[in-house]
Order: C-alpha cells, then sequence, then structure tokens
C-alpha cells in the first residue's frame, strides 16, 4: 500500500486560454502541482508498462512523459512483465486486462503479492466483470488523454500525479 501526501491542490491562477480577470481556478478544478509542475518526483519514478498494442503502449508512454516519468519499460506479455519485474525495480506498473494470450489478473495477483501499486487499462468501460479480489483497482478506460490519465495517476499514486 501506498502512502503518501496528496501534490495537487485547488489554486485562484487563471488556467491557459481563459480570459484576463476572470478567476476560474477552483471553479474549474485547476491543480497547483510543485514549482517545477511535479516533474522531479515523476522522473524519479519508475513505470511498467503491460500493453499487447504497441500503438497504445506508445501513446501511454508519450503521455507518461509529458508527466515527467523518464523511466518507462514497455512489455508485450505476461511472460516479458515477469521477468522485467526480476530485473529491475518498478514503483508502479499500468496493465492492459485483455491481452492477446489471455487476461493479465494472474500477473496482477504477483504485483498484489510483491507490494507494487497497479491500474489496469482497458476498453472496459468498468471493473464489475473483474475478478471480486480486482475490483477495487483502478482503471484508465481506453481511449485515454493526458487529462484521464493524469486522473488515473491520482488514484493510482496520488503523490506523483
Amino acid at each position: 500500500m501506498v502512502h503518501s501526501e496528496m501534490v495537487a491542490e485547488f489554486t485562484d491562477s487563471v488556467p491557459c486560454g481563459a480570459p484576463e480577470g476572470i478567476d476560474v481556478g477552483e471553479t474549474a478544478g485547476a491543480l497547483r502541482l510543485p514549482p517545477d509542475g511535479g516533474r522531479a518526483i515523476m522522473s524519479a519514478i519508475r513505470v511498467l508498462v503491460l500493453e499487447d498494442s504497441l500503438i497504445i503502449a506508445m501513446e501511454a508512454e508519450d503521455i507518461l512523459r509529458l508527466a515527467g516519468v523518464e523511466n518507462i519499460d514497455i512489455v508485450g506479455s505476461v511472460e516479458q512483465a515477469r521477468a522485467a519485474i526480476t530485473a529491475e525495480t518498478y514503483d508502479f506498473a499500468l496493465l492492459d486486462v485483455n491481452l492477446g494470450e489471455g487476461m493479465s489478473f494472474g500477473f496482477a495477483r504477483h504485483l498484489l503479492d510483491l507490494g507494487i501499486p497497479f491500474g489496469f487499462v482497458s476498453g472496459y468501460s468498468d471493473t464489475g466483470d473483474f475478478p471480486p479480489d480486482l475490483q477495487h483497482i483502478p482503471l484508465l478506460v481506453k481511449p485515454f488523454d493526458e487529462t484521464a490519465m493524469r486522473q488515473f495517476l491520482l488514484r493510482l499514486f496520488p503523490a506523483v500525479a
């Protein structure tokens, strides 16, 4: 379990593109990150992405890099993912649910046993059809964008988003 402090908070600054002189920060729910935009925190993070679609994996990588993550390993199978966590230490993982070879639920349970935080990435709109012991895991629904990824990261790992 990750114990951390929330980094984001409301601010009264004007978001990019908002008319000057109008205070929209709190009503728009704008997040205030550390002075570096949270990049120093994220740059120290190592992420494992288990995704069998290279295009989706590359999209996730691009968005994570925009958030400041510098250490991202992409694997396309559970076998590769198991080898990766044996060779490296990860701060969290993003797991595609439905891989061409099967589901990632067994690997997800392995991550739980190891204490590695993770979230699912899937075209499924909710976790209702997932095994009961994994229904509480955060879900990022495909297709996703940078905003959805940041919200997902806040649920998964509050100190880094």
